[in-house]
């Protein structure tokens, strides 16, 4: 309580300073200057003593009759009409005293035109009273839009309150597009963010924001797909449409749509990112168009910050070169993988095992079933390293007989070179 009270005293002090420091324009007439003066202090005692149905008696005479007496009636002028909106029971008369903070705040612009200063404030209280109300929406909205207008932007913590309004007017005026819906939630989102950078908890409303969104239920996979995805098809230039169909398209899971990765190409061309570059190559990999997938790996490559994203990286080469055929630079990406990231070794090594299981029609030579079987023991022995018991079991059951090393004149241990591309010596084991 004493800080309230700390606080109340402190914000009488500023406004009576204030008040103070402007110019009071008197009437000339000495009897119209004595009313004003009377009907001045009149309103003041009432408000202080918040009387505030009495005080706009008073302060409505000096509204109309000396409209540029001093800033301070029309600052004043708020706090009465608010306070008597706020304790008025009828409610046509409370709509009254709620138009008439609405109109304290237009004849202060006339008269004093600062808007800047307090346009928020009057978009605040229109919030407040004509959020519930349809047909008041509109100038509730226009409130927020002109703060915008003036100042550039608004107070992050109004946020919440301005897609409020722009909630309640599509859904029960009609009053925009879903497009434009979106456009003023981008809008609103790069407030936050530009905030958030600052070092301004935006938390609180950014989450509201947020769920204000949703609850909309504007945005599904079909309406990117469908609506925003024919946009930027017809305008590909458009980074902003673009930035809005894959921001929406990881929120929403549509990853997997044509007008994500039509986004994702724009965006990945014009400022690419380890992320944009990786997540774009994936998806020429599930579209199986590795040949597009290649240099946009080799580019994520070098964008890479650390070890791990490297072996994202090489990983995925290796699985491209596999697919082209191209075993020997499989086997170098994959190993390269490995040692970047040894989280990865698993996964590496079990694609060089399979990577081996398929060299036997490449490299048999057909003299000796000794050594064409040798590339499934090097295959056992990468599947051994990638801890993968079921490959090993798979490589096992290709191993030389006893009797096929046997007729050879070869043994168990001895060693042995696979040739070919594998190039692997091994160490000649039988499968039974």
């Amino acid at each position: 309580m004493k800080v309230k009270n700390v606080l109340t005293g402190l914000f009488t002090l500023l406004v009576a300073g204030f008040a103070q420091a402007q110019e009071w324009k008197w009437p000339s007439d000495e009897k119209m200057e004595a009313k004003a003066r009377e009907y001045n202090a009149a309103y003041v005692d009432y408000m202080k003593s918040e009387q505030f149905v009495e005080a706009t008696k008073p302060l409505h005479w000096l509204l109309v009759n000396t409209p540029d007496l001093n800033e301070s009636i029309y600052i004043n002028g708020v706090t009465i009409y608010n306070g008597a909106a706020v304790g008025a029971k009828d409610a046509a008369q409370k709509r009254v005293y709620q138009d008439s903070v609405m109109k304290v705040y237009d004849l202060r612009k006339q008269y004093f035109d600062n808007e800047n200063r307090w346009i928020e404030n009057k978009a605040y209280y229109g919030y407040q009273y004509f959020r519930d109300d349809k047909t008041k929406l509109a100038e509730a909205v226009g409130f927020y839009d002109r703060a915008f207008e003036v100042n550039g932007s608004i107070n992050p913590a109004y946020t919440a309150a301005y897609f409020d309004l722009v909630r309640r007017h599509y859904l029960l005026n009609k009053a925009y597009t879903a497009e434009q819906v979106l456009g003023i939630h981008d809008k609103i989102s790069k407030l936050l963010e530009e905030a958030e950078a600052k070092g301004v908890d935006v938390s609180t409303p950014k989450s509201n924001v947020e769920a204000l969104l949703i609850a909309m239920e504007l945005i599904n996979c079909d309406f990117i797909e469908n609506t925003l995805g024919p946009k930027l098809k017809a305008d590909p230039s458009n980074l902003i449409l673009a930035q809005q169909i894959f921001k929406y398209s990881v929120q929403y899971k549509c990853l997997g749509s044509n007008s994500f990765l039509t986004a994702l190409e724009i965006i990945d061309s014009d400022n690419p990112t380890f992320s944009t570059s990786q997540v774009r190559a994936m998806r020429y990999m599930q579209n199986r168009e590795y040949e597009k997938a290649q240099p946009i790996l080799e580019k994520a490559l070098t964008l890479a910050e650390n070890n791990k994203q490297k072996a994202d990286v090489q990983l995925d080469l290796a699985k491209i070169h596999a697919q082209q055929g191209r075993k020997t630079a499989a086997r170098t990406a994959a190993q390269e993988a490995a040692r970047l990231d040894p989280e990865k070794a698993s996964e590496a090594y079990t694609l060089i095992g399979y990577l081996y299981m398929g060299a036997f029609n490449d490299c048999k030579g057909g003299e000796s079933r000794a050594k064409d079987y040798s590339v499934f023991i090097a295959a056992y022995n990468a599947f051994q390293r990638a801890g993968n018991n079921e490959g090993m079991r798979e490589a096992r059951s290709r191993f030389p007989s006893k009797e096929e090393l046997f007729t050879e004149g070869k043994q168990a241990g001895e060693t042995i070179n696979t040739g070919c591309w594998v190039g692997e010596t091994v160490t000649l084991a039988t499968r039974d």
